[in-house]
């Protein structure tokens, strides 16, 4: 049986409820979360976010990268039309413990990795989560300095403990 099956199935449910109907683009928090890819690490789940509650992005990590940087200006452009003044709605960085990407400070791992993606083993070091609390503030910060994410846009940066289901903040800006 294909893995997907019993999601498929779920969709069929979640269709047939209606609960899609009405989810306007602009999401109820006004707020963009950037997270971990890890299954442990779900913002559905540990900070209760419904359809239509938040923009969330996943990655390995929950890293800051270009293209996350590309994604959020993105964002912020299209509100800005939508809101000419004042606030536009906040950017919650989350990384996690416990993060898989540590592996990339193994420089067996790393280089072993680099080779399967084509890439300088030793630009893939600063993906690595092994210490959340410096990372998601230095991620915040990579926001913060980027000239194409709006002022207007509020940052802030947060460690998800998956030994104890907490979510603790680092830094708001």
């Amino acid at each position: 049986m294909p893995h997907i099956d019993p999601a498929l199935e779920r969709n069929r449910e979640f269709a047939a409820s209606g609960a899609y109907r009405d989810v306007a683009i602009m999401p109820k928090l006004n707020l963009f979360v950037v997270t971990c890819l890890d299954p442990r690490v779900d913002p559905a789940a540990f900070l209760g976010i419904g359809l239509g509650d938040a923009a969330v992005l996943r990655n390995a990590g929950g890293r800051v990268t270009d293209e996350v940087v590309r994604e959020i200006s993105f964002i912020s452009q299209l509100v800005e039309g939508a809101i000419p003044d004042g606030p536009l709605f906040e950017v919650a960085v989350v990384h996690h413990t416990q993060c898989a990407t540590g592996a990339l400070a193994d420089d067996d791992f790393r280089n072993r990795y680099a080779d399967r993606i084509g890439a300088d083993a030793d630009s893939l070091i600063d993906g690595a989560v092994l210490d959340p609390e410096a990372t998601v503030r230095a991620d915040v910060e990579r926001l913060r300095a980027a000239r194409s994410v709006s002022e207007r846009v509020s940052i802030s940066g947060h460690v998800y403990d998956v030994t104890t289901g907490l979510v603790a903040t680092v830094l708001r800006t």
